[in-house]
């Protein structure tokens, strides 16, 4: 009972060991790739076992759990440089039903460990209703413009042209005026205004100077 308690303590001990000398280099959390794109997935890590190292792809579920699943792809390759060993999952063609986080899985003897994982998001790319050359863009906003400053000189030319006509019509009417006044005799005017005031003051006038007359004819 001793010797299996001894031989467990010492296994447990080499695995913390081997888990201890494991360092995990950081991941890319987010990747976004367009629907049927390329992408690759990699993961990185300092240790001195060789380990076999599987992908593993977990999907999230509506209700928050996961379904981890092993990834059966051809594609995966390994680079080992400065201590570091990195292995690829690379996607030909990106479905939709291929968004989920991949993690690479260490496994050493009894020793399991996961790397943290890069979330991979398929998205459908956004597609163009017109697709114009440059050209024609160019075209396109030269006519805008043109068209801009058409608004702005046609309504500027058609208010200069209808303040000009009305400067005319002020300087005919004003010299139609000099032209009443000059033509007036100054004298004639007087003479028929005193006539008017005569003719205005009534029969009342002819009765006073009756009166004066009769007055001077008595003795």
């Amino acid at each position: 009972m001793v010797f299996k308690l001894v031989i467990a303590l010492s296994f447990l001990a080499a695995v913390c060991n081997a888990s201890l000398e494991l360092q995990l280099e950081s991941d890319k959390p987010l990747l976004r790739v367009a629907l049927s794109h390329k992408a690759t997935i990699k993961c990185c890590y300092r240790w001195k076992e060789n380990p076999h190292v599987s992908w593993m792809m977990n999907i999230y579920s509506t209700n928050g759990t996961t379904k981890p699943s092993l990834v059966n792809l051809p594609v995966n390759k390994t680079e080992k440089g400065k201590n570091v060993t990195c292995h690829f999952l690379v996607f030909k063609e990106v479905r939709l039903s291929d968004t989920a986080l991949y993690q690479c899985r260490l496994n050493h003897s009894s020793v399991h460990i996961f790397t943290h994982g890069t979330f991979l998001q398929v998205y459908i790319p956004l597609q163009k209703t017109l697709n114009l050359s440059e050209s024609v863009k160019n075209s396109i906003i030269t006519a805008e413009g043109v068209l801009l400053l058409l608004s702005v000189l046609i309504p500027g030319t058609m208010l200069l042209c209808k303040s000009k006509s009305l400067n005319q019509l002020e300087k005919k009417k004003e010299r139609e005026e000099e032209n009443i006044y000059e033509g007036l005799n100054l004298d004639d005017c007087s003479a028929a205004y005193h006539q008017i005031q005569r003719t205005n003051q009534g029969p009342y006038q002819d009765v006073g100077s009756c009166e004066e007359d009769i007055q001077l004819e008595k003795p």
